[in-house]
């Protein structure tokens, strides 16, 4: 199957809540590459690229977000896989 790219922009309380740290754990069990981190306005934002399936279950949770998050809105533009992203990581 063709691998895809996905580009997320999470707004919504999502900064402070392990947001991040939760969305790379749900991404590292999908077998995605790429990486979400904080945006100064408050946002968070991830990139990865995988399998579609996967990529749309990674969506999926990052629609609900861990517990303590109150997800506001997702932006999400799908694109080709480049293949330059390494495994998943939470970025500063």
């Amino acid at each position: 199957m063709p691998r895809a790219r996905l580009h997320l922009v999470v707004s919504g309380r999502v900064q402070g809540v392990f947001y991040r740290q939760s969305t790379a754990a749900v991404a590292e069990r999908l077998g995605l590459r790429g990486f979400v981190r904080n945006l100064a306005d408050g946002r968070v934002e991830a990139v990865a690229e995988g399998e579609r399936a996967d990529l749309e279950a990674l969506l999926d949770f990052c629609r609900r977000g861990p517990p303590a998050a109150e997800v506001g809105r997702v932006e999400a533009a799908w694109g080709e896989a480049t293949g330059e992203l390494g495994p998943f990581g939470v970025r500063r």
